[in-house]
């Protein structure tokens, strides 16, 4: 009888703890998923989740939202968007990005410049 009453008292207390609002509806907003991990992956999660004294979807979780995330000098520290650097050495191909897989893989050129205009070449049938 007083493990019944224990267990609902506690039941009681569980159900009146305060949960913070973003807590709740980050909660509602979950979807369940499942996923298959190799054993090395999943005793990694196993020992970061005991590290962090967390449960091991949190980890998931946590390095999911650290990916997510975009550095702040993402847009103006890129090297990918610095401009081309001019090399007057470069001997290249005026049609090179027309028809790279000419150059590239030995195809036929598809564009073919004709009074002063790139224009489409006929495909010649073989």
């Amino acid at each position: 009888m007083k493990a019944r009453k224990f267990k609902q008292a506690e039941a009681e207390t569980l159900r009146e703890a305060p949960v913070s609002y973003a807590a709740a509806e980050r909660a509602a907003a979950m979807l369940r998923t499942q996923i298959y991990l190799t054993r090395a992956e999943h005793e990694f999660l196993q020992s970061e989740a005991a590290r962090r004294n967390e449960p091991m979807a949190a980890v998931i979780r946590r390095i999911i939202d650290e990916k997510m995330v975009l550095p702040d000098d993402v847009w103006t520290n890129n090297p990918l968007l610095e401009p081309t650097p001019d090399d007057p050495e470069f001997e290249g191909h005026e049609d090179s990005s027309l028809n790279h897989d000419h150059y590239a893989y030995g195809a036929p050129k598809k564009y073919g410049k004709k009074g002063g205009k790139w224009v489409l070449l006929p495909v010649k049938d073989e």
